[in-house]
């Protein structure tokens, strides 16, 4: 004796789209826009601090006696 049995979807389930896949893979070079790097050195200009102006407000990046860089507000 054969029993077979049908699965149903309710009627929503059957209108989400599946998620596309993703790629772990790097993107190409040209893909995504060269992040520009500048050294703290010329930066710094020989000094140990620098003010930053950004939106009306001042950011000042130090030096620190330890060669660290701090950036405060």
């Amino acid at each position: 004796m054969s029993i077979a049995t049908t699965l149903s979807l309710p009627a929503a389930a059957r209108l989400v789209r599946p998620l596309p896949r993703l790629s772990l893979q790097p993107r190409s070079a040209d893909a995504a826009p060269a992040v520009r790097r500048v050294s703290s050195q010329s930066l710094l200009d020989g000094g140990r601090e620098l003010v930053i102006q950004h939106q009306g407000s001042e950011y000042h990046l130090r030096l620190t006696r330890n060669d660290k860089l701090i950036l405060t507000k």
